[in-house]
């Protein structure tokens, strides 16, 4: 038995290709149009963060760089388990082996120091 799903292109909710071009101006600069500008959410005065991979200018808001930071780390998640919950156990467990090694330091100065004085 077969069956056959007809989704419309209503449904689907893809979004249009926003197309435009701009000039660079003398000194560097270029003008982000006001659609692109409304379609990211960019408003006078947002920093964006460029990156240049494979002659390819990506330019992002901080906002949308977490959010894709996000997702992408998001595969890495084991459901139930908080990654901050984890690194402060693993510091924790750093922490505690860093205090034993010392305290095994200190005795062995302190058994030096003991034998240099009877020694002497």
């Amino acid at each position: 038995m077969s069956v056959l799903l007809k989704v419309s292109f209503m449904e689907t909710n893809v979004k249009p290709k926003i197309h435009a071009k701009a000039a660079l101006s003398p000194n560097g600069r270029i003008v982000i149009p006001a659609a692109i500008r409304q379609e990211l959410g960019l408003s006078p005065g947002d920093t964006l963060l460029m990156d240049v991979e494979d002659g390819v200018l990506r330019i992002e808001s901080y906002p949308a760089r977490i959010r894709r930071i996000q997702r992408e780390c998001a595969k890495y998640a084991i459901p139930g388990i908080l990654a901050s919950d984890e690194l402060i156990a693993d510091r924790r467990e750093e922490f505690r082996r860093e205090e034993e090694e010392m305290a095994r330091d200190r005795e062995l100065y302190q058994a030096r120091l003991r034998k240099a004085e009877q020694v002497a």
